[in-house]
């Protein structure tokens, strides 16, 4: 495929007045050293000296400015344009701004082909204007497969996912753990398969996050309506190129832990932190309290604390979502509140600086510029640092189908800025294409290691002789791939 035409790279971006006005690069720049008023003639100027100044050097200073700043400068002239669209410029820029594991993991995905004429300016650009999704439902070779369910957890692990848990038809819980290979995600086929090792007792509602080659549980409700507050570690072992078991184990966390719960939210916290907050506790009290673990020791013992003296908290919810959008800072979104009302409000929790901070992001604009009020979604961080949310239900139990992306990189400009303005353009409904998940809520969701393929699997949906009533409810076993439309 040719290369798109400079002037369809700059189309991506805001439009040169408006960039201009946002970050004047020349700002940035100090004038140059003119000789005093009498001394100054046009017949002894010489031309500044970034006109003379090597393209190398030139990129070195461009890769310490922001984006819009960039484009400034790429306006100046017709060779500044060309060294600021260069993927010297860009490949930096993606890796800075969205990660260097993300995309190796996405070059890693693509054929030769296509990495001979990726542009990263132009990926760039397509990845921050991203507008929609392509889905489809995966099959099963074999004949074994997880029983439908909800309530569970999903989890992607060195291209293998690994399901655990969940409730089933009857109310009952399940224990069993499973693992399907994905590869590059270019497979539309694939064969789970059910680990036999020490699990955890059945439970649903339970939490379980990612770091490094562990997997972390915690809490959950079992089928006697038992809350629960373990904690476990499953490590991830590979048995040849083609098999994954997870051995199990009851991790030490001495004496203080957390109360008992389920649908609590959870996320890591950099390498080595968990962080869990809220959830449904003993006679359906709702918790609005946030606790850390720390397992620096290796993973071989862990040590729970709360977080006290934190500012203005999310008031207490269960079925939201907690998202860690890399440094200290996490995003919570939606949940069930005390009242039994549906939230939709976004807080962003900071445990870094001088202690920890929560701060509620106040939105403005009309309702169909944000996601209306839900329980039992999912969040996921996708490729761009942006949070893909999807489905969950409202308070009369109407299941939802759509998807939004919350702007982080917004959010980190206002962060930054300290302004007491929350920016309007925070969330972006996408569009779908393909064969689209059906309306559901308390689903599992995962992403690929570059956020550019996105696992669901299962999750409570309409029967279809009694949509959106209590007693129509049905568990789901069906695994979807959602993929984020880029033109590579």
């Amino acid at each position: 495929m040719k290369p798109p035409a400079e002037t369809e790279h700059l189309s991506d971006f805001p439009s040169p007045t408006k960039v201009l006005k946002k970050a004047p690069l020349m700002a940035s720049i100090p004038p140059p050293l003119y000789p005093s008023s009498s001394s100054y003639s046009p017949s002894n100027y010489s031309p500044s000296s970034i006109t003379q100044m090597g393209s190398d050097h030139i990129i070195s200073i461009l890769l310490l400015l922001p984006v819009e700043s960039i484009l400034s400068f790429s306006m100046t002239c017709r060779r500044f344009r060309s060294v600021a669209s260069s993927d010297s410029v860009w490949e930096p820029i993606c890796r800075r701004e969205w990660g260097s594991g993300g995309v190796d993991a996405l070059v890693a995905s693509l054929s030769q082909q296509e990495r001979q004429r990726l542009s990263w300016k132009q990926l760039y650009a397509q990845v921050s204007r991203l507008s929609s999704l392509s889905c489809r439902r995966l099959s099963s070779k074999s004949g074994a497969f997880p029983n439908p369910r909800a309530s569970h957890s999903l989890n992607f692990i060195s291209d293998w996912l690994v399901l655990f848990g969940g409730g089933c038809e009857g109310g009952r819980h399940l224990d069993d753990t499973w693992v399907a290979y994905i590869g590059n995600g270019h497979n539309r086929v694939i064969c789970w398969q059910h680990v036999n090792s020490g699990v955890p007792s059945g439970r649903f509602g339970h939490t379980c996050t990612l770091l490094s080659k562990f997997l972390v549980l915690f809490g959950g409700i079992n089928d006697n309506g038992e809350r629960l507050n373990d904690t476990w570690i499953g490590e991830v072992l590979y048995e040849g190129q083609i098999d994954l078991r997870i051995a199990w184990r009851l991790l030490d966390v001495g004496a203080l832990v957390p109360p008992p719960r389920g649908a609590h939210a959870a996320c890591c916290a950099g390498d080595q932190r968990v962080m869990i907050h809220g959830g449904i506790g003993l006679y359906g009290l709702r918790f609005d309290d946030t606790w850390i673990l720390d397992l620096s020791d290796d993973f071989k013992s862990g040590r729970w604390h709360q977080v006290m003296n934190a500012q203005s908290s999310p008031p207490p919810r269960s079925g939201h979502s907690l998202t860690w959008i890399g440094g200290t800072y996490m995003v919570l979104f939606g949940g069930r509140g005390s009242g039994y009302e549906v939230l939709n409000d976004v807080w962003l929790f900071d445990i870094g600086g001088n202690g920890p901070e929560w701060k509620e992001l106040k939105l403005s604009g009309l309702p169909s510029e944000m996601p209306l009020p839900r329980v039992g979604h999912s969040a996921t961080l996708i490729l761009g640092n942006k949070i893909l949310i999807y489905g969950g239900e409202d308070s009369e139990r109407h299941r939802k189908d759509d998807f939004w992306v919350l702007d982080i990189g917004a959010l980190r400009r206002f962060q930054t800025a300290g302004s007491k303005k929350t920016p309007r353009k925070l969330w972006k409904r996408l569009s779908i294409e393909g064969h689209s998940p059906q309306y559901r809520s308390f689903h599992g969701v995962c992403t690929d290691r570059s956020g550019h393929y996105v696992y669901v699997f299962g999750g409570m949906v309409d029967d279809v002789a009694h949509p959106a009533e209590a007693y129509g409810l049905r568990f789901n076993g069906e695994l979807y791939q959602v993929e984020l439309v880029l033109q590579l």
